[in-house]
């Protein structure tokens, strides 16, 4: 990565259009959010994935941290959704994709299985089911015993930057309106 900030970030040559391409395709999409479907995000991986991104993105819009000038402003300023929206918006989808699996196919298989054996001494951690349920009943109100249900209603919805992150990101359309 210190390869690609020496030759695209810092080149004034470069338009700002140019520089956030290059920062969706390589940055965000392969090396910062390699595997995001399946991970539980833990306050400090959010921590993580937040200085990253906005180191990234004060780069490509010529500001520094001495600036002292803020995260929302600088997204908007560049007109950029919040990456963690992105990576709860891709979680869900994949949850639709494993609900909608034919059973047998191993993805689904291993989702509903339910390990026996002991587990270690102390609080257990949070799996991934667990995790991706409290996303969509925080986000779509949806229970999650319904989720299998409803898996395929869910809707992309255009996201407003001037919304606080971690608003409605997805939207269940009306009954009768599924577009069958």
């Amino acid at each position: 990565m210190r390869s690609v900030y020496r030759t695209v970030v810092v080149k004034k040559e470069l338009s700002r259009k140019a520089k956030l391409s290059i920062y969706w395709s390589v940055y965000a999409s392969y090396s910062l959010t390699y595997g995001h479907e399946l991970w539980v995000m833990t306050e400090r991986t959010r921590s993580l994935i937040q200085a990253a991104k906005m180191s990234f993105l004060r780069r490509v819009a010529g500001c520094s941290l001495r600036d002292r000038v803020r995260s929302s402003v600088t997204r908007e300023e560049l007109g950029v959704e919040p990456l963690l929206l992105c990576i709860k918006r891709s979680q869900l989808r994949w949850l639709g994709h494993l609900f909608r699996m034919p059973p047998g196919r191993l993805p689904r298989e291993v989702f509903q299985a339910c390990p026996t054996g002991r587990r270690p001494y102390g609080r257990p951690r949070t799996c991934w089911r667990d995790y991706v349920s409290r996303v969509a009943w925080e986000h779509l109100g949806v229970p999650p015993e319904e989720l299998e249900e409803v898996s395929g209603e869910f809707t992309l919805k255009p996201v407003d930057l001037s919304r606080p992150e971690g608003s409605d990101i997805y939207q269940i359309p009306a009954q009768g309106n599924r577009g069958d």
